[in-house]
């Protein structure tokens, strides 16, 4: 196959995709808005899971390096009450099928293992158009342009290329959770660290409140405070006052126990803000020639930890896809198709409740920009 694939998106599922492209020697480009790899913080911790996104790297050819990013000990798990009790304490004996890598790691890894210039940095698409015939022009913020005959959107929850294929646009799953960190925990923050263990900790219950951290390199706790509110009871937060902001969310939670409420009130990064959105139920389109989505941007869903894994698995399948069907775009996207869209309803059907998902839910899932832009 000698049709050059435009990809839009660095993420995970895009990278992955340019990956397995390459290594059945596909040309591909992926343009990125992003100006450079290090403009931002790729977030936390993700479980790579051996029945999808270590499937992808293994297609990818990926797998010794991917353990040499490995995290050893982080598949711990603990369960608290809101007074602090421990419920369940699961230690990480090497036997799980979830290790556990930083996510800015895992991307670095995808990154090197493509030819220089794959990626092409600071391209922010304002949009496609259709030129017929299944050809598309992808067109930048800056006034550029490129045509392409086979379009990846590979962009995330707010995609630029879904408009091509469908009308959906996602919408607010009804819970948001607010991103703080704390550093050298077991130095500054001991009372704190005792409470989350090794790995992973989730305190609550199924209510409107959870709070959950998990244990990073170097001493890091990367917490997530979880409120089941409208957008509204947010927009009440001045979130650019730091110091007001983390009062209010640690109200939230009066009664709680003070060193799970430390999570929040001792936090050496100001708050963010992360609402959870979806896109509707089973979300699918019609063959549109010369043109898909993977991972967020196809189905983003209530998190259930499994995003970065299928995001992943898409990229890697859609690549076999056209290694399989050189010279006929339309029968591998289709194939490619045929396999992703049951596979994201099934994972949407087992979330336990996709409107008010738990924090065991969204713990793994990468603080990503998912605010409209």
């Amino acid at each position: 196959m000698t049709t050059h694939v435009t990809i839009i998106g660095a993420g995970l599922g895009g990278l992955t995709l340019a990956r397995a492209l390459h290594v059945h020697g596909i040309p591909a480009t992926v343009y990125e808005a992003e100006p450079s790899p290090t403009a931002r913080s790729q977030g936390g911790m993700l479980d790579i899971h051996d029945y999808n996104g270590q499937l992808a790297l293994r297609a990818a050819g990926l797998m010794d390096e991917f353990r040499g990013i490995v995290l050893e000990g982080r598949q711990a798990v603990r369960g608290l009450d809101r007074e602090g009790n421990v419920l369940l304490d699961e230690p990480d004996d090497g036997t799980g099928g979830r290790p556990e890598v930083q996510r800015g790691e895992l991307r670095q890894l995808l990154l090197d293992s493509l030819p220089a210039g794959t990626v092409r940095w600071g391209h922010k698409v304002s949009g496609v158009r259709a030129l017929g015939e299944g050809r598309h022009e992808v067109t930048f913020a800056d006034g550029g342009t490129v045509a392409t005959s086979l379009l990846v959107g590979a962009d995330g929850a707010w995609s630029r290329v879904r408009p091509v294929l469908s009308g959906a646009n996602p919408v607010y799953a009804g819970t948001s959770f607010v991103e703080t960190y704390l550093f050298d925990a077991d130095t500054r923050h001991p009372a704190a660290a005792k409470a989350v263990g090794g790995g992973s900790m989730f305190a609550g219950d199924q209510g409107t409140r959870q709070i959950g951290a998990q244990r990073e390199k170097g001493g890091t706790l990367h917490v997530y405070a979880m409120l089941t509110e409208p957008l509204d009871w947010f927009g009440g937060i001045d979130f650019a006052d730091p110091t007001a902001a983390t009062e209010r969310i640690v109200r939230a939670f009066d009664g709680w126990a003070p060193e799970l409420t430390a999570l929040i009130s001792e936090s050496d990064t100001a708050p963010v803000l992360r609402p959870l959105y979806s896109l509707p139920v089973g979300h699918r389109w019609d063959r549109v020639p010369g043109v898909t989505l993977v991972g967020d941007a196809a189905h983003l869903i209530p998190p259930n930890g499994e995003g970065a894994n299928l995001a992943m698995l898409d990229g890697a399948d859609l690549g076999e896809a056209l290694a399989a069907h050189p010279g006929d775009i339309e029968t591998a996207l289709f194939a490619y198709e045929h396999l992703m869209f049951p596979r994201s309803a099934e994972q949407l059907a087992t979330a336990e409740d996709p409107d008010h998902p738990t924090l065991q839910d969204v713990i793994n899932i990468f603080a990503r920009d998912e605010q409209p832009s």
